[in-house]
């Protein structure tokens, strides 16, 4: 006898791409200054997009791993502005790009993908960030 299983959304999965996100938002975050280790956004599922937006007086950097965004793999946000890119990830790392702490903003769309579909989000070591 042959049991029915149903399809479940995967990373390889276009529909879960295409389909209309599932809203995540988290503001007022608090950006600690650069000695310190970044903040981790975590998502419960895997992105479709994802928005940082520096709400601070600082520059922000925001990577994917913790060696990234300390280290040489970030990318920088601006004071007033914001980034947007269609990232398929389950977290950011947020750090101030200077010794003064700063603040931000991060909204994503969610897929239907559950993030431990994406076990190790990406690797500093990579040159991911």
């Amino acid at each position: 006898m042959s049991t029915y299983s149903y399809p479940k959304a995967g990373l390889g999965n276009v529909g879960s791409y295409q389909a209309s996100a599932v809203p995540f938002l988290t503001s007022s975050l608090a950006v600690p200054g650069s000695a310190s280790a970044p903040i981790v956004v975590e998502f419960p599922n895997v992105t479709r997009f994802v928005v940082v937006k520096n709400t601070g007086a600082e520059e922000l950097r925001f990577g994917f791993s913790e060696a990234g965004t300390s280290g040489t793999n970030y990318y920088t946000v601006a004071t007033g502005s914001e980034f947007q890119a269609e990232w398929k990830v389950t977290r950011v790392y947020l750090l101030s790009n200077t010794a003064t702490a700063t603040s931000a903003s991060v909204a994503a769309g969610l897929t239907g993908i559950e993030a431990v579909a994406l076990k190790n989000n990406w690797s500093g070591s990579l040159g991911v960030g």
